[in-house]
């Protein structure tokens, strides 16, 4: 498949909470290029998670569109929606979502054979990836053996063994030390980048600015343009 751009047109979202209105996203527009990372900041409730689960198509806006692949992926229905998040979309959630009792192997390569790998085929491409987020070691260990960190290098690892193209990741370093967070950002870089791939990054962690292409802010549902302090902090990486 040729990449393709995510572009977000005049997307909203908003939300009746008793007789307020709560704008959530309103009136965002942005594009993504393939091999392009960006990062989204802003404060608890500034609808940064709604922006990715209205992009993965977990949500629907109330009006704009999404679009990726030549669609708007905004509007499609339930099982399309399930089959595009499946076969396009790598998605690391601030959940972890892993099975209990089933190793990190398992656990990662889960969507391989929905999609038609053998389980040979499957964990003989999951197993790099584990290596890749540091957990070479830690194959064969169940969700209940491995620290929270670990925990959330799993997910990584499953939204990247598909070979996605497109990366939307909400807060994939919350459970990290500084240097595993250093090392996860730069993967996510290097992985938007060799495979043309647009990314996503919803996070608090001001030190992501060095591993990303530019920087937006989202406040009250409406998405700042970059500054030249933030363009000059993401080229530095």
């Amino acid at each position: 498949m040729s990449a393709s751009a995510l572009e977000l047109c005049e997307l909203v979202k908003h939300y009746r909470g008793g007789e307020e209105t709560v704008r959530a996203v309103d009136g965002v527009t942005l594009t993504i290029e393939p091999g392009e990372l960006v990062a989204l900041y802003g404060p608890s409730g500034s609808g940064k998670s709604t922006l990715l689960m209205l992009v993965a198509a977990l949500l629907t806006p109330d009006s704009g569109s999404v679009l990726f692949g030549g669609r708007d992926v905004s509007r499609l229905s339930g099982r399309r929606a399930a089959e595009y998040r499946r076969r396009e979309v790598g998605l690391v959630s601030q959940e972890f979502h892993l099975i209990p009792g089933a190793s990190a192997l398992d656990n990662a390569m889960i969507k391989l054979p929905v999609l038609g790998a053998s389980l040979k085929e499957a964990r003989a491409r999951t197993i790099p990836w584990l290596e890749r987020v540091g957990l070479g070691m830690r194959t064969q260990h169940t969700p209940e053996h491995l620290s929270m960190g670990e925990r959330q290098r799993v997910t990584i690892a499953r939204a990247l063994v598909a070979e996605p193209r497109l990366l939307l990741a909400d807060e994939p370093t919350g459970s990290l030390d500084s240097k595993r967070t250093s090392e996860i950002l730069a993967l996510l870089r290097g992985i938007c980048r060799e495979r043309e791939l647009p990314g996503l990054l919803v996070t608090h962690d001001s030190d992501a600015a060095a591993f990303v292409d530019r920087v937006h802010t989202l406040r009250d549902g409406r998405l700042s343009p970059p500054t030249t302090e933030t363009r000059l902090a993401a080229s530095a990486g």
